[in-house]
């Protein structure tokens, strides 16, 4: 069954979801960044260009020719096959429709009210659904 971890209080949810896919890279593993809209997966696919000037992250569009040899995929069509269902980092406000697709699932939620209220009902949903959930909360230890 799918993970999900749910991660909020988030300032900046491009820089941490690029921090992640950095980390899940250098692990060997393979991930999915869906962003909310067009807008927001290009901003992202610019942000993983500048993330660190010592690391480069391996990163495609969904769709693109090289997606089943790339590790991170950039999407915010959830109706273009992925390559991979590893992992998913969800920068949305919605419940992804591939979710039972993936092994685990990372649930960014900003310090937006908005964001945080959409996540909470995510939450409520997905535990009704008995998926197994654990929360960080950033800036607490």
């Amino acid at each position: 069954m799918t993970r999900i971890d749910f991660h909020t209080n988030i300032p900046d949810k491009l820089a941490y979801a690029c921090r992640l896919a950095r980390k899940a890279y250098s692990a060997k593993a393979r991930v999915v960044l869906l962003a909310e809209d067009a807008a927001q997966a290009e901003a992202l696919n610019a942000a993983l260009w500048t993330v660190s000037s010592t690391d480069f992250i391996p990163h495609v569009p969904a769709g693109d020719p090289l997606a089943d040899q790339t590790p991170v995929i950039v999407t915010f069509d959830e109706s273009v096959a992925l390559p991979h269902h590893e992992m998913l980092v969800n920068l949305t406000r919605r419940t992804p429709a591939l979710l039972s697709q993936f092994a685990r699932v990372f649930e960014i939620i900003s310090v937006d009210e908005d964001d945080a209220a959409a996540g909470r009902k995510r939450y409520v949903a997905y535990k009704k659904q008995n998926y197994p959930l654990t929360h960080f909360v950033a800036g607490q230890s």
